[in-house]
Order: C-alpha cells, then sequence, then structure tokens
C-alpha cells in the first residue's frame, strides 16, 4: 500500500472522481478514534465495481467522516471464479478460515448444513464482517459472496451447471489434488467442498461422488482439520489453476 494512505476501506457507493460519500459510524470511528487521521489524509477505498481509489479525508467527527474521491489507483479486474463450500466449525477456526479463504481469493463462501454439522447457529453477518475485513488487509478488489446455509442435498440439487465440485474427503480412494489440477485447463467455474469436523457421513460420500460435477480429491496421507482441508485446497487450486501463477498489477 501507498505509503501515504493510511486505511483501506471497502465501500458500497459508487466511486468516481470529485465524488463525496460520507462513512458509516464504525469506519468514522475507525479513522478518527483507532488511526487517528485529520482532515486531508488519504485513505484508500474499493467496492467491488469501479477498482481502487484514493481519497482524502474532508472531515472528521466522533461518528461522522466525510471524504471526497480523488483519483483512481487501480482498475478493477476480473478474478478467478472459485467458490469454497464449507460444512461450518466452531466459532474461532471459522473466523480464520473466513479470512484465510478471503486472502486465498475465494470468490463465494457457501455453508452448507451436513449429517455430521456440529453447529447449530451460523451467523452470516459475522461472515461477511469477517470477509470485509480481510478484503481490505490483503487489498483484493472485492468481498466475496456470503451466502445463507442450506442443507448439503439442497446446495447439490441446485447446483449451477458446467461449474467443477472438488471434494475434499478423507475415507474411500481418491486422487491427489495436484493430479487432478495438473490435468486441468485454467479457467472455467470451480468450487471446493469441506466436510465438518466429524467428517462426511458415508451415504453423503457415495451420493456425492456419482454426480458428474464432483471430483473427490486427496489432500495427502496427513488427516487434516476441518478448517486446514479447506485452506490448503484453495491454496493448491490458486497453484495450479488461479491468480498464483500471474504477475500482481501495480498501483497508478
Amino acid at each position: 500500500m501507498d505509503e501515504r494512505i493510511r486505511a483501506r476501506l471497502f465501500v458500497e457507493a459508487d466511486l468516481a472522481a470529485g465524488a463525496e460519500l460520507a462513512l458509516p459510524r464504525e469506519q468514522a470511528h475507525y479513522l478518527a478514534h483507532v488511526l487517528r487521521l485529520g482532515p486531508g489524509a488519504a485513505v484508500a477505498l474499493f467496492n467491488g465495481r469501479d477498482g481502487e481509489w484514493r481519497a482524502g479525508v474532508g472531515g472528521l467527527g466522533k461518528s461522522r467522516a466525510v471524504l471526497r474521491v480523488e483519483t483512481r489507483l487501480r482498475e478493477q479486474a476480473a478474478e478467478t471464479d472459485l467458490w469454497l463450500v464449507f460444512a461450518p466449525v466452531k466459532k474461532t477456526p471459522l473466523d480464520f478460515m473466513i479470512q484465510k479463504a478471503v486472502e486465498l481469493g475465494a470468490g463465494a463462501l457457501l455453508p452448507v448444513i451436513t449429517r455430521h454439522t456440529a453447529v447449530e447457529r451460523v451467523r452470516r453477518e459475522r461472515l461477511r464482517a469477517n470477509a470485509i475485513e480481510a478484503a481490505e488487509q490483503c487489498e483484493r478488489l472485492t468481498v466475496p459472496r456470503v451466502d445463507e446455509p442450506v442443507s448439503l442435498s439442497h446446495l447439490l440439487d441446485q447446483w449451477p451447471a458446467g461449474r467443477r465440485l472438488l471434494l475434499c474427503a478423507e475415507a474411500g480412494e481418491a486422487a491427489p489434488i495436484q493430479e487432478i489440477l495438473g490435468d486441468s485447463d485454467p479457467g472455467g467455474a470451480w468450487a471446493v467442498l469441506t466436510g465438518p469436523e466429524g467428517g462426511f457421513a458415508e451415504t453423503e460420500l457415495d451420493a456425492m461422488r456419482k454426480l458428474p460435477f464432483v471430483t473427490a480429491v486427496s489432500l495427502g496421507p496427513r488427516v487434516l482439520r476441518a478448517d486446514t482441508a479447506a485452506l490448503a485446497a484453495l491454496a493448491c487450486w490458486q497453484a495450479n489453476l488461479g491468480d498464483w501463477r500471474q504477475r500482481p498489477p501495480r498501483r497508478a
């Protein structure tokens, strides 16, 4: 990040040179009382549509901040089309998994309820807040879509045509993920599916392996925690087919 830019924020408003926008109370508090910025300080803004922009602080109060958009720092760019489908785990590992999945380029986060899912409640608002914070920190230009939890069977019944699903499962024989990805062409729509802390039920595994869009993959000889498995699979996909193979664009 530019040394003169002290903060990076996601906003919902359209961004264009000369536009003025008032920040919500929480963001205003962050700029004024956490970072202790004053009028004239520079921040970076993005909304997932218009690229990244430099803006100047025009006024700050206890619960109010007005920014004036100045110049575009980066054009909006297409991102890899990769979803993370996951059975929710306990609160702290789940927060960590969401943050790191955003850093690893997941474009959508889809919680699913499986037979062995032990988590009773999933707060979508908390997941989205974690996703926004991670996107601000890692300098990506979008915030992933965060869906409401649905049953695994419902999700698979509604699965979009043309999107391949990598099933990360411990039980049964499966090809190493590197072998599957190494034989695949870059591009296209993909998703990674990881199970709950107790693993998938055998009936779930049997049903998924019969689906034409599902490919079961192995993540190695060790038994991974559910949150570790999700991040390992995303990293393998990015290294083989995703934007890790590309040179990152520079700011203007």
